[in-house]
């Protein structure tokens, strides 16, 4: 009898959150649109103690300027940790790039944005990200030889 295969959430957490307001108070009462711009990372951690138990780490970062000014720098690291067995190890990159990015998404977005609002600045939105369009593409790059890195992520501009 072949092992049954197993996909549990162990905890999901947030890691790690900091707000910056470098050129405060004086840009808070700035008028002026600001420029944002919000980058995304996904990190894969194997934990030591549990072999089948993967960490997994979505950064958001969103950097607002105003001139050449930064007004405020956030970012949050929201993880989660998962149990996964018994499955192949393609099954199993595509899950730890796919399904536990996306479990782990809503909460960054939240987290993220409640920093921002909290620090009185307007909300920010990330986007709804397509988890396997950005692992697809990282695999091309890898066998195209331009892409290394075990973490990927997508920038996007607002303002």
């Amino acid at each position: 009898m072949a092992d049954q295969q197993v996909f549990n959430i162990q905890r999901l957490y947030l890691k790690e959150a900091t707000l910056e307001q470098p050129n405060s108070p004086e840009l808070l009462l700035a008028q002026e649109q600001p420029n944002v711009e919000i980058s995304l990372d996904v990190a894969i951690e194997p934990t030591s103690p549990q072999p089948n138990v993967h960490e997994i780490i979505v950064t958001a970062t969103v950097h607002a300027k105003s001139k050449d000014k930064t007004l405020f720098r956030a970012m949050c690291k929201q993880a989660g940790l998962f149990e996964v067995r018994n499955i192949n190890e393609m099954q199993l990159a595509a899950v730890l790039n796919v399904v536990c990015p996306q479990i782990i998404y809503p909460y960054l977005r939240s987290s993220i944005n409640d920093l921002i609002v909290r620090a009185s600045f307007m909300p920010v939105h990330l986007a709804e990200l397509n988890f396997r369009a950005m692992y697809e593409q990282r695999l091309a790059q890898q066998r195209t030889g331009k892409g290394q890195t075990v973490t990927f992520g997508a920038n996007q501009n607002n303002g």
